[in-house]
């Protein structure tokens, strides 16, 4: 039976499909899944098309842990350095809090001379930042010299699709609100026709006072209605007991739940059922993840599909 498995899991990565089953059109390799505390499992998710072996990463809390764990199970062939250097194409990051960036930090001075992907506020802080020689060698191609190129900072217009270079996907970067003064990016990436929409730390519109994630349903809701969109990724990083002061650009259960429903009214009725929904950044803290898991699902009146990534093991829309 395991050797069945592993044989499905194979079609599957490679842009397969079992008969009378939709051809899956992205394959994603959490490299970390957890909103802080868990140093080896923060925020990471490598990105195909089906049958591409060539990744880009969203976010990039922790690599080399999740690569590890995946060359282990046999999600991705290693060694773990040769998915760093070679299978990681290029880098979208959502927002500059280390623990979206320590892994790609780290692994720099190994790593392979690549894009980063960004808003242009988030990629100044980063060279800025980091890439100034106090915190942390210029791997920058700009800011102060010797500027070693390993990486070209590639600002993202928001709104505006961008190809990623060397994948055939596609990415559009839009606005998100994560607390005073840190703005965060939701990237909506696109392989041929169809699209997945990975949302970086974001608080709800009623708690941040603005309009970011109305503006990113307006954007989306066609492709909603059109089933082009095949899964969200978004965080929910505290109960619903945790105090408005106290989410620091984050969401709950209930929050989530709530934007949701304004994107289902903008798409239309019954138009989330059956969608996947990917809960990403929860908090580890004790008692945490088995109360928003919970409450997620006693609220999930819209039938979307919740779905929990695990570290180093894939996941296929």
């Amino acid at each position: 039976m395991l050797t069945i498995m592993r044989h499905l899991l194979l079609l599957l990565l490679l842009g397969w499909a079992l008969p009378g089953r939709a051809q899956p059109s992205f394959v994603v390799v959490p490299l970390g899944v957890k909103g802080g505390l868990a140093e080896g499992n923060l925020s990471a998710y490598l990105v195909a098309a089906a049958g591409s072996a060539d990744y880009v990463c969203l976010d990039a809390g922790s690599l080399r842990p999740g690569a590890e764990k995946a060359v282990a199970r046999r999600v991705l062939p290693g060694p773990a350095e040769d998915v760093l250097r070679q299978r990681i194409k290029g880098y979208c990051l959502s927002h500059p809090h280390l623990d979206h960036v320590a892994g790609l930090l780290l692994n720099a001075p190994d790593d392979a001379p690549k894009p980063i992907y960004g808003l242009a506020a988030c990629l100044q802080t980063v060279q800025q930042d980091y890439f100034n020689w106090r915190a942390w060698p210029n791997f920058g191609n700009g800011g102060p010299p010797p500027a070693l190129g390993k990486y070209a900072l590639r600002p993202l217009v928001p709104g505006q699709e961008t190809a990623l270079d060397n994948t055939p996907l596609g990415v559009r970067a839009f606005p998100l609100s994560h607390g005073p003064g840190m703005a965060s990016t939701a990237f909506l990436v696109r392989s041929g026709a169809n699209c997945l929409l990975y949302l970086g730390d974001t608080g709800a519109d009623e708690v941040e006072k603005s309009h970011c994630l109305r503006d990113l349903w307006l954007a989306i809701g066609p492709l909603v209605q059109a089933r082009q969109l095949k899964a969200i990724f978004i965080e929910a990083s505290y109960p619903n007991a945790q105090p408005p002061a106290q989410l620091f650009g984050h969401l709950t259960p209930a929050l989530l739940l709530r934007e949701l429903g304004v994107l289902a009214a903008l798409a239309g009725p019954g138009s989330l059922r059956g969608l996947p929904v990917v809960i990403t950044h929860l908090k580890p803290s004790p008692g945490n993840e088995s109360a928003i898991k919970k409450e997620l699902a006693a609220g999930n009146a819209l039938g979307v599909r919740l779905v929990f990534p695990e570290q180093g093991r894939a996941l296929t829309f």
